[in-house]
């Protein structure tokens, strides 16, 4: 593969793991908002439980140890196409600023996992429906 094939790759698998962040963050919020204006698509059982999910695999993973493998795969791509920094577009600047922090590993296993724990805990807060209902 040529390198702005490459790139363009990597800049895919990045807006991917943007658009799974949004997805774990804005989900807890719009249950949480639902339950105050009455979202009867807050309480889908389906949604509910790809989200928790979601939110799980992010803190297994914190507590393992183990890097994001959209973060391995995207690096990968850059390394190989012989990008090794971010001169990129606006928007892949400010994605890639928006997902990658420079803290203690420490910070966010205790963040994801309060996350995790907040996710879990709207199970019992905002009740997801039977599917029969």
């Amino acid at each position: 593969m040529s390198p702005p094939s490459l790139l363009l790759l990597a800049d895919t698998i990045l807006i991917l793991h943007v658009l799974f962040v949004a997805f774990v963050v804005l989900g807890l919020f719009a249950v949480y908002a639902g339950y105050f204006l009455n979202w009867r698509w807050v309480r889908n059982r389906v949604f509910r439980i790809i989200h928790l999910c979601a939110i799980g695999y992010v803190v297994g993973q914190a507590w393992l140890g183990v890097v994001c493998p959209l973060t391995t795969w995207e690096m990968a791509l850059r390394a190989e196409a012989g990008a090794a920094t971010y001169s990129g577009s606006f928007i892949q600047y400010w994605l890639h600023s928006l997902l990658y922090f420079t803290l203690p590993e420490w910070v966010f296993v205790v963040v994801y996992t309060l996350f995790g724990s907040l996710v879990l805990a709207s199970w019992f807060v905002v009740r997801p429906r039977n599917p029969s209902r």
